[in-house]
Protein backbone atom coordinates (compact mmCIF):
# COMPACT_ATOMS: atom_id res chain seq x y z
CA UNK A 1 0.00 0.00 0.00
CA UNK A 2 1.41 3.18 -0.71
CA UNK A 3 2.43 5.87 2.02
CA UNK A 4 -0.36 8.35 2.84
CA UNK A 5 0.44 12.07 1.95
CA UNK A 6 0.95 12.83 6.02
CA UNK A 7 3.50 10.07 6.08
CA UNK A 8 5.15 11.29 2.78
CA UNK A 9 5.00 14.96 4.72
CA UNK A 10 6.66 13.82 8.13
CA UNK A 11 9.55 11.56 6.02
CA UNK A 12 10.36 14.53 4.06
CA UNK A 13 10.42 16.55 7.67
CA UNK A 14 12.81 14.02 8.73
CA UNK A 15 14.85 14.10 5.82
CA UNK A 16 15.28 17.63 6.09
CA UNK A 17 16.30 17.67 9.71
CA UNK A 18 19.07 15.47 9.24
CA UNK A 19 20.18 18.02 6.49
CA UNK A 20 19.92 20.64 8.47
CA UNK A 21 21.98 18.64 11.42
CA UNK A 22 24.58 17.91 8.59
CA UNK A 23 24.92 21.09 7.54
CA UNK A 24 25.19 22.19 11.54
CA UNK A 25 27.96 20.09 12.21
CA UNK A 26 29.34 20.73 9.06
CA UNK A 27 29.22 24.33 10.10
CA UNK A 28 30.88 23.79 13.54
CA UNK A 29 34.46 23.37 13.37
CA UNK A 30 34.45 25.97 10.34
CA UNK A 31 32.96 28.59 12.59
CA UNK A 32 35.70 27.63 15.35
CA UNK A 33 38.52 27.45 13.11
CA UNK A 34 37.22 31.32 11.57
CA UNK A 35 36.62 32.81 15.34
CA UNK A 36 39.96 31.42 16.60
CA UNK A 37 41.48 33.07 13.45
CA UNK A 38 39.78 36.43 14.31
CA UNK A 39 40.79 36.49 18.22
CA UNK A 40 44.59 34.91 17.75
CA UNK A 41 46.85 37.21 19.66
CA UNK A 42 48.98 40.05 17.72
CA UNK A 43 48.17 43.12 15.47
CA UNK A 44 46.74 41.87 11.94
CA UNK A 45 43.13 43.60 10.47
CA UNK A 46 39.90 41.47 10.26
CA UNK A 47 40.44 41.86 6.84
CA UNK A 48 43.95 40.19 7.08
CA UNK A 49 42.56 37.93 9.18
CA UNK A 50 40.00 36.86 6.47
CA UNK A 51 41.83 36.51 3.70
CA UNK A 52 44.74 34.51 5.57
CA UNK A 53 42.31 32.05 7.00
CA UNK A 54 40.42 31.54 3.41
CA UNK A 55 44.20 30.82 1.92
CA UNK A 56 45.19 28.43 4.89
CA UNK A 57 42.07 26.47 4.16
CA UNK A 58 41.99 25.59 0.37
CA UNK A 59 41.58 29.32 -1.00
CA UNK A 60 44.32 30.38 -1.84
CA UNK A 61 44.11 29.70 -6.15
CA UNK A 62 40.62 31.52 -5.88
CA UNK A 63 42.56 34.61 -3.53
CA UNK A 64 45.51 34.80 -6.18
CA UNK A 65 42.91 34.63 -8.85
CA UNK A 66 40.64 38.03 -7.40
CA UNK A 67 44.07 39.73 -6.80
CA UNK A 68 45.42 39.05 -10.10
CA UNK A 69 41.87 40.56 -11.89
CA UNK A 70 41.81 43.48 -9.16
CA UNK A 71 45.53 44.52 -9.78
CA UNK A 72 45.33 44.05 -13.91
CA UNK A 73 42.07 45.96 -13.40
CA UNK A 74 43.60 49.13 -11.27
CA UNK A 75 46.75 49.89 -12.64
CA UNK A 76 48.80 53.40 -11.28
CA UNK A 77 48.11 56.61 -12.85
CA UNK A 78 50.54 58.28 -15.73
CA UNK A 79 50.35 61.56 -13.97
CA UNK A 80 51.39 63.17 -10.72
CA UNK A 81 51.14 61.61 -7.61
CA UNK A 82 48.84 62.52 -5.04
CA UNK A 83 50.45 64.84 -3.00
CA UNK A 84 49.00 63.44 0.16
CA UNK A 85 51.06 60.54 -1.06
CA UNK A 86 54.05 62.24 -0.72
CA UNK A 87 56.38 62.65 2.85
CA UNK A 88 57.15 65.88 3.59
CA UNK A 89 60.37 67.51 3.12
CA UNK A 90 62.52 68.25 6.40
CA UNK A 91 65.31 70.88 6.10
CA UNK A 92 66.53 69.72 9.45
CA UNK A 93 70.30 69.69 9.39
CA UNK A 94 71.71 66.43 10.61
CA UNK A 95 72.93 66.99 14.65
CA UNK A 96 76.00 64.91 12.92
CA UNK A 97 77.13 62.65 10.30
CA UNK A 98 77.15 62.80 6.56
CA UNK A 99 73.88 62.66 4.63
CA UNK A 100 74.40 60.20 1.47
CA UNK A 101 74.35 62.21 -2.14
CA UNK A 102 71.40 62.22 -3.62
CA UNK A 103 69.49 59.83 -5.91
CA UNK A 104 69.31 59.76 -9.59
CA UNK A 105 65.77 60.91 -10.71
CA UNK A 106 63.97 58.50 -13.14
CA UNK A 107 61.20 60.64 -13.93
CA UNK A 108 60.98 64.33 -15.31
CA UNK A 109 60.66 66.64 -14.03
CA UNK A 110 61.41 65.86 -10.09
CA UNK A 111 59.20 66.72 -7.60
CA UNK A 112 60.10 68.76 -4.60
CA UNK A 113 62.59 66.76 -2.39
CA UNK A 114 63.14 63.63 -4.49
CA UNK A 115 66.08 61.76 -4.06
CA UNK A 116 66.86 64.20 -1.31
CA UNK A 117 68.02 62.42 1.91
CA UNK A 118 66.99 63.91 5.08
CA UNK A 119 68.10 63.33 8.41
CA UNK A 120 64.85 60.28 9.42
CA UNK A 121 65.77 59.93 13.53
CA UNK A 122 67.23 62.08 16.36
CA UNK A 123 68.75 60.20 19.52
CA UNK A 124 70.17 62.96 21.69
CA UNK A 125 74.07 62.86 21.46
CA UNK A 126 74.08 60.05 18.81
CA UNK A 127 75.03 61.14 15.02
CA UNK A 128 72.34 61.27 12.25
CA UNK A 129 72.29 57.23 11.21
CA UNK A 130 68.82 56.86 8.99
CA UNK A 131 68.07 58.97 6.23
CA UNK A 132 64.78 58.85 4.15
CA UNK A 133 63.40 60.02 0.92
CA UNK A 134 61.43 59.23 -1.97
CA UNK A 135 61.64 58.39 -5.80
CA UNK A 136 59.52 57.18 -8.40
CA UNK A 137 61.25 54.67 -10.25
CA UNK A 138 58.11 53.65 -13.02
CA UNK A 139 58.15 56.34 -15.72
CA UNK A 140 55.27 54.58 -17.36
CA UNK A 141 53.45 55.28 -14.18
CA UNK A 142 54.51 58.58 -12.79
CA UNK A 143 52.28 58.56 -9.76
CA UNK A 144 54.10 55.68 -8.14
CA UNK A 145 55.93 55.89 -5.64
CA UNK A 146 59.06 54.64 -3.49
CA UNK A 147 60.15 55.70 -0.17
CA UNK A 148 63.75 54.92 0.62
CA UNK A 149 65.31 54.28 3.97
CA UNK A 150 68.99 54.13 4.12
CA UNK A 151 71.36 53.25 7.50
CA UNK A 152 74.76 53.13 8.05
CA UNK A 153 75.65 49.93 9.46
CA UNK A 154 78.70 51.47 11.53
CA UNK A 155 76.07 53.66 13.39
CA UNK A 156 73.01 51.02 14.00
CA UNK A 157 72.46 47.49 14.52
CA UNK A 158 69.74 45.89 13.19
CA UNK A 159 67.48 42.89 14.84
CA UNK A 160 65.23 39.98 13.37
CA UNK A 161 62.34 39.92 15.72
CA UNK A 162 59.39 37.04 15.64
CA UNK A 163 56.04 37.25 15.32
CA UNK A 164 53.49 35.30 16.99
CA UNK A 165 52.08 33.83 14.00
CA UNK A 166 55.40 34.19 11.36
CA UNK A 167 57.42 32.28 11.66
CA UNK A 168 55.61 29.25 13.24
CA UNK A 169 53.42 30.50 16.04
CA UNK A 170 53.71 31.51 19.98
CA UNK A 171 57.01 31.23 22.15
CA UNK A 172 59.39 33.01 20.65
CA UNK A 173 61.17 35.54 23.07
CA UNK A 174 60.36 39.24 22.95
CA UNK A 175 56.43 38.91 22.56
CA UNK A 176 56.30 39.88 19.28
CA UNK A 177 57.71 43.37 19.65
CA UNK A 178 60.40 45.85 19.97
CA UNK A 179 61.35 44.64 23.56
CA UNK A 180 61.31 47.85 26.08
CA UNK A 181 65.20 47.87 26.70
CA UNK A 182 65.64 48.44 22.80
CA UNK A 183 62.97 51.57 22.55
CA UNK A 184 65.37 54.50 24.02
CA UNK A 185 67.25 53.52 21.29
CA UNK A 186 64.76 52.51 18.44
CA UNK A 187 65.87 54.17 15.12
CA UNK A 188 63.46 52.44 12.68
CA UNK A 189 61.18 49.14 12.17
CA UNK A 190 60.58 47.71 9.21
CA UNK A 191 58.49 44.49 7.72
CA UNK A 192 59.85 41.08 6.51
CA UNK A 193 59.03 38.60 4.04
CA UNK A 194 56.48 35.80 2.84
CA UNK A 195 54.58 33.70 5.40
CA UNK A 196 57.23 30.91 5.40
CA UNK A 197 55.11 28.86 3.65
CA UNK A 198 55.52 31.24 1.01
CA UNK A 199 58.97 32.47 1.04
CA UNK A 200 61.01 29.25 -0.32
CA UNK A 201 63.19 28.84 3.11
CA UNK A 202 63.41 28.73 6.16
CA UNK A 203 64.12 31.63 9.40
CA UNK A 204 66.60 31.15 12.85
CA UNK A 205 66.82 33.61 15.55
CA UNK A 206 67.32 33.51 18.77
CA UNK A 207 69.10 30.50 18.77
CA UNK A 208 65.98 29.04 17.15
CA UNK A 209 65.00 27.90 13.57
CA UNK A 210 61.79 27.36 11.56
CA UNK A 211 61.87 26.06 8.49
CA UNK A 212 65.24 24.63 6.72
CA UNK A 213 67.70 27.20 5.66
CA UNK A 214 67.67 26.57 1.71
CA UNK A 215 70.41 27.08 -0.11
CA UNK A 216 70.07 29.65 -3.02
CA UNK A 217 67.82 31.45 -1.06
CA UNK A 218 67.86 35.14 -0.96
CA UNK A 219 68.88 35.69 2.68
CA UNK A 220 69.43 38.86 5.48
CA UNK A 221 71.81 37.29 7.63
CA UNK A 222 72.52 39.63 10.66
CA UNK A 223 76.06 38.98 12.60
CA UNK A 224 76.31 39.12 16.31
CA UNK A 225 77.33 42.71 15.45
CA UNK A 226 73.81 43.51 14.50
CA UNK A 227 74.69 44.18 10.71
CA UNK A 228 72.89 42.93 7.45
CA UNK A 229 74.45 41.20 4.67
CA UNK A 230 71.99 40.11 2.00
CA UNK A 231 72.96 37.41 -0.59
CA UNK A 232 72.34 33.73 -2.00
CA UNK A 233 72.32 31.17 1.15
CA UNK A 234 75.63 28.58 0.74
CA UNK A 235 77.10 30.82 -1.94
CA UNK A 236 77.49 34.47 0.03
CA UNK A 237 76.82 33.72 3.18
CA UNK A 238 75.99 30.70 5.28
CA UNK A 239 75.91 29.46 8.58
CA UNK A 240 79.30 30.66 11.20
CA UNK A 241 79.27 31.62 14.89
CA UNK A 242 78.60 35.20 14.01
CA UNK A 243 75.54 34.67 12.40
CA UNK A 244 72.54 35.64 14.80
CA UNK A 245 69.58 35.80 13.11
CA UNK A 246 68.81 34.70 9.29
CA UNK A 247 65.48 35.53 7.44
CA UNK A 248 65.63 33.59 3.61
CA UNK A 249 62.77 35.21 1.25
CA UNK A 250 62.66 34.06 -2.71
CA UNK A 251 65.47 34.35 -5.16
CA UNK A 252 67.74 38.10 -5.12
CA UNK A 253 66.66 40.15 -7.30
CA UNK A 254 69.69 42.30 -7.61
CA UNK A 255 72.79 39.75 -7.22
CA UNK A 256 76.65 41.49 -7.42
CA UNK A 257 75.76 44.66 -8.64
CA UNK A 258 73.40 43.08 -11.64
CA UNK A 259 69.70 43.20 -11.52
CA UNK A 260 68.51 39.30 -12.04
CA UNK A 261 67.35 38.63 -15.35
CA UNK A 262 63.69 37.40 -15.94
CA UNK A 263 61.97 39.80 -13.35
CA UNK A 264 59.77 41.17 -15.70
CA UNK A 265 58.07 38.00 -16.09
CA UNK A 266 58.73 35.97 -13.26
CA UNK A 267 60.80 33.56 -14.93
CA UNK A 268 60.71 30.19 -13.59
CA UNK A 269 58.34 31.24 -11.02
CA UNK A 270 61.42 32.44 -8.30
CA UNK A 271 59.31 35.16 -6.88
CA UNK A 272 56.03 33.87 -5.84
CA UNK A 273 52.96 32.47 -7.86
CA UNK A 274 53.12 33.04 -11.51
CA UNK A 275 51.45 36.62 -11.60
CA UNK A 276 51.47 37.98 -8.36
CA UNK A 277 55.10 39.92 -9.17
CA UNK A 278 53.24 41.32 -11.89
CA UNK A 279 50.91 43.16 -10.00
CA UNK A 280 50.75 46.45 -9.23
CA UNK A 281 50.90 46.37 -5.34
CA UNK A 282 52.36 47.28 -2.22
CA UNK A 283 55.41 45.92 -2.17
CA UNK A 284 59.09 46.09 -0.10
CA UNK A 285 62.53 45.14 -0.31
CA UNK A 286 65.67 45.14 1.09
CA UNK A 287 69.46 45.57 -0.14
CA UNK A 288 72.99 46.33 1.01
CA UNK A 289 75.29 49.11 -0.77
CA UNK A 290 78.97 49.13 -1.94
CA UNK A 291 80.24 50.88 1.01
CA UNK A 292 77.93 48.52 3.41
CA UNK A 293 74.57 50.55 4.20
CA UNK A 294 71.57 49.09 4.44
CA UNK A 295 68.57 50.05 2.24
CA UNK A 296 64.51 49.58 2.41
CA UNK A 297 62.66 50.33 -0.08
CA UNK A 298 58.80 50.17 -0.20
CA UNK A 299 55.51 51.37 -1.80
CA UNK A 300 52.37 51.32 -3.98
CA UNK A 301 51.72 50.52 -7.12
CA UNK A 302 55.36 48.25 -7.67
CA UNK A 303 56.05 45.36 -9.56
CA UNK A 304 58.85 43.45 -9.05
CA UNK A 305 60.55 45.18 -11.75
CA UNK A 306 60.09 48.62 -10.40
CA UNK A 307 61.02 47.79 -6.73
CA UNK A 308 63.95 46.53 -8.10
CA UNK A 309 65.22 49.27 -9.94
CA UNK A 310 64.15 51.33 -6.81
CA UNK A 311 66.88 49.23 -4.90
CA UNK A 312 69.16 49.54 -7.72
CA UNK A 313 68.62 53.44 -7.71
CA UNK A 314 69.15 53.70 -3.79
CA UNK A 315 72.76 51.92 -4.71
CA UNK A 316 71.91 48.52 -3.41
CA UNK A 317 73.88 45.98 -5.01
CA UNK A 318 72.58 42.55 -3.19
CA UNK A 319 68.93 42.82 -2.36
CA UNK A 320 65.83 40.48 -1.88
CA UNK A 321 62.42 41.50 -1.90
CA UNK A 322 60.64 41.20 1.42
CA UNK A 323 56.84 40.63 1.56
CA UNK A 324 54.25 42.42 -0.56
CA UNK A 325 50.63 43.84 -0.54
CA UNK A 326 48.59 45.98 1.27
CA UNK A 327 49.12 45.94 5.11
CA UNK A 328 52.18 43.80 4.73
CA UNK A 329 54.20 46.58 3.55
CA UNK A 330 55.21 49.18 6.76
CA UNK A 331 58.43 50.83 7.69
CA UNK A 332 58.18 53.44 10.40
CA UNK A 333 61.42 55.77 12.07
CA UNK A 334 61.37 57.10 15.37
CA UNK A 335 62.22 60.64 16.61
CA UNK A 336 63.32 61.00 20.05
CA UNK A 337 63.63 64.85 20.73
CA UNK A 338 59.91 64.66 20.69
CA UNK A 339 58.97 61.26 21.86
CA UNK A 340 59.85 59.47 25.15
CA UNK A 341 60.75 55.86 25.02
CA UNK A 342 57.41 55.04 27.05
CA UNK A 343 55.77 57.26 24.40
CA UNK A 344 57.49 56.36 20.83
CA UNK A 345 55.46 56.87 18.00
CA UNK A 346 56.55 55.87 13.96
CA UNK A 347 56.87 58.37 11.05
CA UNK A 348 55.62 56.22 8.46
CA UNK A 349 58.32 56.19 5.32
CA UNK A 350 55.21 56.93 3.25
CA UNK A 351 52.47 58.79 4.61
CA UNK A 352 49.76 55.83 2.99
CA UNK A 353 51.28 53.06 4.37
CA UNK A 354 48.32 51.57 6.29
CA UNK A 355 49.51 50.60 9.71
CA UNK A 356 48.86 51.26 13.06
CA UNK A 357 52.09 54.04 14.06
CA UNK A 358 52.45 52.02 17.15
CA UNK A 359 52.47 48.86 14.95
CA UNK A 360 55.62 46.63 16.21
CA UNK A 361 55.86 48.63 19.38
CA UNK A 362 52.71 46.39 19.99
CA UNK A 363 52.73 42.38 19.37
CA UNK A 364 52.45 41.75 15.65
CA UNK A 365 51.82 38.69 13.40
CA UNK A 366 54.25 38.86 11.04
CA UNK A 367 58.44 38.80 12.18
CA UNK A 368 59.71 42.06 11.51
CA UNK A 369 63.14 44.47 11.69
CA UNK A 370 64.16 46.98 14.43
CA UNK A 371 66.87 49.05 14.18
CA UNK A 372 68.51 50.64 16.81
CA UNK A 373 71.41 53.16 17.37
CA UNK A 374 74.66 51.14 18.42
Amino acid sequence: MPPSRREKRTGWRRRRRWVALLIVALLVPVTVSYIRALTYPGNASVLVRTVEWVRDHGGAPLVNAAENVYYRLHAPADGPPDPQALPSVSHRVPSSGVAPAGLRTLVSPSLPGEGQWQQASAIAGKPASAFTTFLRPDPAHASVVAGVARFDQNLVATRLIAGTREPNGLGWPGDSRVPAELRASLIATFNSGFKMKDANGGFAADGRTAGALRDGAASAVIDTAGKVRIGAWGRDVGPGPDVAAVRQNLELVIDHGQIVPGLDVNAGGKWGSSSNQLQYTWRSGLGVTADNGLVYVGGAGLTLSTLTVALADAGAVSAMELDIHPQMVDAFTYDHVTHLPEHLSGTPLLPSMPGPKDRYLQSDQRDFFAVTAR
